[in-house]
């Protein structure tokens, strides 16, 4: 089926993506929801750090790109989400709905949800408003065997946020090809989520089978508070 690739920028969605081609897909077109203020914000639903490098995804994959700003917040937060104006799930309906409109022959949407069952859920709502079917290649998987089929199919990302015991300044843009083998120790002793579904570290794709080229980041700040550092892209 048609599809388009719900992206952060970071390997949970970049990778399902890929699964999505594998498996047969065509991906039409891209879509992401950005922060207002354009700075990370606090989301139950979206990574927003590494934003600044969607545009530039979209173009080395060579595909057409449609975003819209989060206006929501996090309202409903129970465990079964019921609509709300105000909420920011309703960002990405009124986003997948004028994809939808673009792209009338689009059926699937690209999700790379792995342990959320918060995110799931949410996107399987407005999946279903929209008629429109979740594809969700990555979830419930081994973390520790999927970050290495990640590695092993060429993903190559840097973590642009870390926010986890164990991980420290240095690691802040480590390739995470480099970082494996400490995430291993870290799961082992302290339960750490190797691939990061606890909120332990974020990512940025670089480059991957997916990209006509690799991504260059020229200009990083990086930001310290006082429990997580991450990368603002200038």
């Amino acid at each position: 089926m048609k599809v388009v690739g719900l992206i952060s920028g970071g390997k949970d969605s970049i990778y399902n993506l890929y699964r999505c081609k594998e498996e047969g897909h065509e991906i039409v077109c891209l879509a992401n929801l950005k922060p207002k203020t354009g700075t990370e914000i606090d989301s139950y639903m979206y990574q927003s750090v590494g934003h600044e490098c969607i545009e530039a995804i979209a173009q080395v994959m060579k595909l057409p790109l449609y975003r819209r700003i989060i206006e929501g917040g996090s309202c409903q937060i129970g465990e079964n989400y019921v609509i709300d104006k105000n909420d920011e799930v309703e960002d990405l309906f009124i986003l997948l709905k004028a994809v939808k409109k673009a792209f009338p022959d689009v059926q699937g949407v690209s999700v790379g949800a792995i342990a959320s069952t918060y995110q799931k859920t949410r996107v399987e709502n407005v999946c279903e408003r929209l008629k429109m079917t979740p594809l969700c290649y990555l979830w419930d998987e081994n973390q520790g065997e999927l970050l290495q089929e990640m590695l092993n199919n060429n993903i190559d990302a840097i973590t642009v946020k870390i926010a986890c015991f164990g991980l420290q300044h240095k690691h802040i843009g480590a390739h995470l090809k480099d970082l494996q083998p400490l995430l291993i120790n870290l799961h082992e002793k302290y339960g750490v989520h190797i691939c990061g579904e606890g909120g332990e570290y974020e990512t940025l794709v670089l480059n991957c089978p997916l990209f006509h080229e690799a991504l260059k980041i020229k200009n990083v700040e990086t930001i310290h508070c006082s429990n997580f550092v991450e990368f603002e892209i200038k």
